[in-house]
């Protein structure tokens, strides 16, 4: 019984494809044959929803097909966009792999070097006036004093920011200055690049000595940097006093190469007799 049901569903289908395939053949046959125009307009309404149906039918693959090629191929283009992203963010990732080593290094160079930009709260330039060098002393005069806002214990330094000595007597309009090579130079340093502090004093010649290391062990070689710590808390840290020479000897500035000077003020008042 069921194949029976079968069969005559199949063999119905067919007919009625059968059917569906001669009415346009018997279309076209009146067209050409007997033109009237009345069937024709009859059978239109019929012959071509059905034609519609069985070009539907029969070119369904052909649309999957060419659906599938249409998907195909933007799948490819956002493939291909997708690549091209993945190397630009690739890129992109790998430049600021290399800025996040650039910044590291940056912070162990400033370190290592012992640099504290420090900004002083205001700043006074002046002119070199006078030098007195004297037996194991030596200063010098600037033309600015208390009414320009200078007073004991300001630090000075050259126009290069190198440190060229302390602010020990400040008059109304001029001020003393303790270069760095004075006999009573006593000043705490870092040697860049080492976690080692020393002093630099005076030894009455052109040339300061540095000593007394906080590691024992240490060694200066020629053409050191040595800069202010401000372990002592009487100078401010990071200010460029010198490069060592041999003998722990220190090429220092000197006051004859001056002819104008900054006076730095910074947060904490120095101290410095």
């Amino acid at each position: 019984m069921i194949q029976t049901s079968t069969s005559s569903k199949i063999i119905t289908l067919i007919k009625s494809a059968l059917a569906a395939a001669v009415l346009p053949v018997l279309f076209i046959y009146i067209m050409i044959a007997k033109p009237d125009y009345k069937i024709m307009n009859g059978l239109a309404h019929i012959v071509l929803p059905v034609a519609n149906t069985i070009g539907d039918v029969i070119t369904w693959p052909v649309r999957i097909i060419g659906d599938m090629v249409a998907n195909m191929h933007e799948l490819s283009t956002l493939r291909s966009e997708n690549a091209e992203l993945r190397v630009r963010l690739d890129a992109a990732l790998a430049d600021k792999h290399k800025c996040d080593i650039a910044i590291n290094e940056n912070d162990v160079l400033t370190r290592q070097i012992g640099i504290t930009r420090q900004i002083p709260q205001r700043t006074v330039i002046a002119d070199v006036i006078h030098e007195n060098r004297a037996l194991h002393h030596n200063t010098f005069m600037i033309n600015r004093g208390r009414d320009d806002g200078v007073e004991t214990g300001m630090v000075v330094v050259s126009t290069s920011n190198q440190f060229a000595g302390i602010i020990i007597d400040a008059g109304e309009t001029f001020a003393r200055v303790r270069a760095v090579t004075d006999s009573d130079t006593n000043i705490a340093v870092h040697v860049a690049g080492y976690e080692v502090y020393g002093f630099l004093s005076g030894n009455a010649s052109s040339s300061p000595s540095v000593g007394l290391f906080s590691d024992p062990q240490f060694k200066p070689v020629p053409d050191m940097t040595l800069t202010t710590s401000g372990i002592s808390g009487v100078l401010p840290s990071g200010i460029f006093v010198g490069k060592t020479k041999k003998n722990a000897t220190v090429d220092v500035l000197q006051p004859g190469q001056l002819s104008r000077v900054i006076v730095l003020q910074f947060d904490t008042k120095s101290q410095y007799k």
